[in-house]
């Protein structure tokens, strides 16, 4: 009888183990027509019935690096390693998932580990070569950061002296400063996929910083009875989806106000002509035009997804490093009409927090990896109330009745972020409280999804939310300039 029950129990497990795999095959096809989110659910089910797979967790570990989960895809990749140690799948899963979070060290001892098991494997090779590169650039930055004072790159350069040689034909600042002329030349020039003159792009970086370094951390803004502002989301790189907002929507004037709310650059491999536009008309209109700093106006992300890259192949290292210093002056949130809240990414890890607190950020420096400002660059909303550990592996996941209290304590109506995907281009949450925009559709070429942005008028604030879809682009694929590590552990 015992014996029996042995029997039939092995007979279920083999049953599930075979529902479990096909439970995997399925999932496997999402995967390859780009569905992650069904990819992510079918993994989940095959482990459900048989949770001691490696490869299950691995392979579910690759659909959240897809989906920019990397908080998940570290878990994953690491109950991968604690199920067989021997996976060498589940080392590389790891490596790139830290590589994404910017812990370039932890990511290095994966890939000596898989070195030394395959000591003639050249891509493992690579990877840890380019990787420990980083390693002891980062360790040399900081080194380098200890000195007293850091010198800007502004006092480095004489613009003044740059020459424009002849044969440039492209468009030119007049006496310095950008014109309405300027800009619609500028963009057509950039359309044609042709580079400003360095001295250009070196007059507009001087001149945003000094206009950036002015605001303060919170921006407020009141609009009168009569006007609306334009809200738009991430664009990352994505220039002709760019250009066809402004064909859509206007281009931006003093009667017609923009926000840009962060992730201007990476991944889109034309993140260049994106800030220098968006740049162009915030010096044009510096109280009409406004922009906040994303979770990828910063170096880590740079150096991962693209923006370094592209600027040392279009220009130089040295003009990246002005972007930098730049990119650390946009402020971090908006207030429109002291009742809508604008930021890229959200809510806090803490209760508590003050729109005074959000004024007395100090805000030009690279993120922290707690606090305040981290949280608005990188937090998440979540439909269940409370808080929880972030799917990003960096800031948290908040609830309802987090941006129920938040609001009630600022005397806010609702608040706007981006900084995630969505298929309509937008999602309303939280009882209407809290709202996502995101402007760049058919995200790295394989989302398929719309963009959108929001209309906010005066007379009621009610969103208004506008789609919209993609457009050709010249066949430069996205992350082209990203780094190798990344290119090749996302594949």
């Amino acid at each position: 009888m015992a014996h029996e029950s042995v029997n039939g129990s092995e007979k279920k497990m083999a049953e599930g183990g075979n529902d479990a795999e096909l439970l995997k095959e399925k999932a496997n096809k999402y995967f390859k027509e780009k569905d992650y989110e069904n990819a992510i659910k079918y993994y989940s089910e095959a482990l459900e019935l048989n949770p001691s797979n490696a490869i299950y967790y691995s392979n579910r570990s690759l659909a959240y690096l897809r989906t920019e989960c990397y908080g998940y895809a570290l878990a994953d990749a690491t109950k991968a390693l604690e199920i067989d140690k021997n996976y060498i799948k589940g080392y590389y899963r790891r490596a790139t998932s830290n590589m994404a979070l910017g812990k370039f060290k932890a990511a290095l001892k994966d890939y000596e580990t898989v070195v030394r098991v395959r000591p003639n494997d050249k891509d493992a090779r690579m990877k840890y070569q380019e990787c420990n590169k980083i390693v002891k650039q980062k360790a040399f930055e900081r080194a380098i950061a200890s000195d007293e004072i850091k010198k800007s790159v502004v006092d480095s350069l004489d613009i003044e002296n740059m020459t424009i040689e002849d044969d440039y034909v492209g468009p030119k600042l007049e006496d310095g400063k950008v014109s309405m002329k300027f800009m619609n030349e500028m963009m057509d020039w950039f359309q044609d996929q042709k580079k400003l003159h360095r001295k250009c792009a070196y007059q507009i970086l001087v001149q945003v910083k000094d206009v950036l370094s002015k605001l303060p951390s919170l921006v407020e803004i009141t609009l009168k009875e009569t006007e609306k502002i334009t809200i738009c989301g991430d664009t990352h790189g994505q220039y002709y989806d760019l250009l066809n907002i402004f064909k859509l929507n206007g281009l931006p004037s003093e009667t017609n106000p923009y926000l840009f709310n962060g992730d201007f650059v990476d991944r889109g491999s034309f993140s260049v002509e994106v800030i220098l536009t968006l740049f162009g008309f915030k010096l044009l209109y510096p109280d009409n035009f406004h922009l906040l700093r994303g979770n990828h106006e910063t170096d880590n992300m740079n150096q991962m997804y693209g923006f370094e890259g592209e600027v040392k192949a279009k220009y130089t290292a040295q003009m990246f490093q002005l972007f930098s210093e730049v990119f650390q002056w946009l402020p971090l949130a908006q207030c429109i009409n002291n009742k809508v809240l604008v930021m890229h990414g959200g809510l806090f890890s803490e209760d508590g927090v003050t729109l005074e607190d959000l004024r007395k950020i100090d805000r030009n420096r690279q993120p922290p990896d707690s606090g305040p400002m981290c949280d608005l660059l990188w937090s998440d909303p979540q439909p269940q109330n409370g808080r929880s550990i972030s799917k990003r592996g960096v800031s948290c996941q908040f609830g309802p009745d987090v941006t129920e209290r938040f609001l009630e304590q600022n005397k806010l109506d609702f608040i706007v972020r981006s900084h995630e995907v969505k298929a309509e281009g937008y999602e309303v949450t939280h009882s209407g409280k809290c709202i996502t925009v995101f402007s760049a559709p058919n995200y790295c070429d394989q989302m398929g999804n719309k963009g959108a942005y929001i209309h906010l008028r005066a007379s009621d604030l009610k969103p208004e939310f506008h789609q919209f879809t993609a457009v050709p682009h010249p066949n430069v694929k996205p992350m082209a300039y990203a780094n190798t590590l990344m290119q090749l552990g996302m594949m």
